[in-house]
């Protein structure tokens, strides 16, 4: 089988068992995102059986990633996330609500987890901006954002006017 060539570098995010299906939600959620491949193992592993999926191929966002059905030795944290840039608060609502919805949770500040515990910050563009001017502006919108959970762009453009 002749093979595309491989990325120089992907993320590779380790799952208990349901890589396919994360990588199915992820690219059913967001525009450029797709299930490129599907590895089954060739043989036993600590976590599974020959045949079963061992390794799914997507991209997030243009993102390449590669899902690894590990097992359930090692958990996420907030030490990794997918940060994703929104427009509008219909943007921002959209991604929160069906990661929220479909077995995540809600954090502080525009973080939130899925269901797998991938965490993710839905991040508004008008706070990233803010928080690059510096000065004033952005420790209004850093003020105003410590009060939400999922952001809030017509609050952060209240606060960032003063």
């Amino acid at each position: 089988m002749k093979r595309s060539k491989a990325p120089k570098n992907l993320i590779c995010i380790w799952y208990d068992k349901d890589a396919l299906k994360a990588a199915k939600f992820y690219a059913s959620l967001f525009p450029d995102s797709k299930v490129t491949a599907v590895h089954k193992a060739p043989g036993d592993f600590p976590s599974g059986k020959k045949g079963q999926v061992l390794t799914v191929e997507f991209t997030v966002l243009g993102i390449p990633c590669i899902g690894l059905n590990g097992g359930p030795q090692f958990k996420h944290s907030e030490a990794f996330s997918f940060q994703v840039a929104t427009d509008t608060q219909k943007q921002t609502d959209r991604y929160w609500n069906a990661i929220i919805k479909n077995g995540g949770k809600a954090s502080y500040c525009g973080w939130c987890k899925d269901k797998w515990g991938i965490s993710w910050q839905i991040t508004p563009r008008v706070l990233t901006d803010a928080m690059a001017a510096g000065g004033q502006t952005a420790r209004r919108a850093f003020e105003a954002m410590m009060e939400m959970d999922k952001i809030d762009i017509a609050k952060i453009k209240a606060a960032v006017r003063g």
